[in-house]
């Protein structure tokens, strides 16, 4: 889950099954008590009908942890210019950044890093299409150290310029939670 939409979905799913949460996040359900097998496949069937799985997998589990992390530190727009990641996600999960690094990338087949990037460019583009940040602001609220590092990464990522992709409009655009390499 990555909006408060997809939060309302599964609220409204646990509801209709009766089922108690204690807690629902991004990316993450708490419940009450254990579900019984039919209760697990009754839900799990639902919500893939709206897009979404049942990950009770551990490595997936962290997998999209972090996704939901690293998703969360950008659409808040406060991501510092020496912002490490290695520190934010060590700091997370209390363990090494080179082993939740490299489950990330065997799973994923992409490192952390450059699904960071492709998260802050997919942020860029919305910023873009909307039209109420400056190029500047984008730059400083997504922790690049220049306008020109920004459009650096944009085009080596869209193969387009900025200015060229505010021209085409929203046109381009993955929703946040489809973004890996193909």
């Amino acid at each position: 889950m990555v909006c408060n939409r997809c939060i309302l979905f599964i609220e409204q799913e646990l509801e209709k099954l009766q089922i108690q949460a204690d807690q629902i996040g991004l990316g993450e359900v708490v419940l009450s008590k254990k579900l019984s097998k039919g209760q697990q496949a009754i839900f799990s069937e639902r919500i893939q009908a709206l897009g979404f799985e049942l990950i009770e997998d551990s490595k997936k589990k962290i997998i999209e942890k972090i996704k939901t992390l690293l998703i969360q530190q950008i659409q808040l727009g406060k991501v510092t210019e020496h912002f490490s990641i290695g520190k934010f996600l060590s700091g997370h999960f209390q363990k090494e950044y080179n082993s939740v690094g490299r489950l990330f990338s065997d799973v994923e087949s992409i490192t952390i890093e450059h699904y960071f990037i492709l998260q802050k460019i997919e942020k860029v583009k919305e910023w873009l299409a909307y039209d109420e940040l400056t190029l500047s602001e984008i730059a400083w609220k997504l922790g690049y150290s220049s306008v020109s590092h920004l459009s650096a990464q944009f085009k080596k990522v869209t193969g387009l310029t900025p200015s060229h992709f505010k021209k085409m409009g929203a046109k381009r655009r993955i929703p946040i939670d489809r973004i890996l390499p193909a």
